[in-house]
């Protein structure tokens, strides 16, 4: 078994294809709206990781508030913590928690998108 995506709701799809696109670096793969169960939904991918975007046309979203545990949250592996967090920093994406770090192991970091959908950058040190 293997995991085919995650998905995650939005109020603005414009908004958040931006976000994802532009400061992520995710490519749009598909985009269109479920006339029947009035959802607009995208789907976007970076390396093995794909999200579907999904906006409910007939109730306006309203975030809930982003807190500790931060769960749930979808996370991505990077191969460069310093660069994955200078990039974040370049793109004006404020850090929720981190970075942190457990020795020879891990480091993490909390960031979300502007859905408050909370995402993860990890690093692992020694991969099993």
């Amino acid at each position: 078994m293997k995991l085919d995506h995650a998905a995650l709701q939005v109020k603005n799809m414009d908004e958040a294809i931006a976000f994802y696109t532009e400061k992520l670096g995710f490519s749009l793969k598909h985009r269109a709206i479920n006339e029947e169960e009035q959802e607009e939904y995208a789907f976007i991918s970076a390396g093995d990781v794909r999200i579907e975007l999904i906006e409910d046309l007939t109730n306006d979203y309203k975030p809930g508030p982003l807190q500790k545990p931060y769960c749930p949250h979808l996370c991505m592996e990077v191969d460069d913590m310093k660069v994955a967090l200078t990039s974040l920093e370049l793109m004006n994406i404020q850090i929720l928690r981190g970075p942190l770090t457990i020795e020879n192991e891990e480091t993490w970091v909390y960031f979300s998108d502007p859905d408050h959908n909370v995402l993860e950058y990890i690093q692992w040190y020694n991969k099993k």
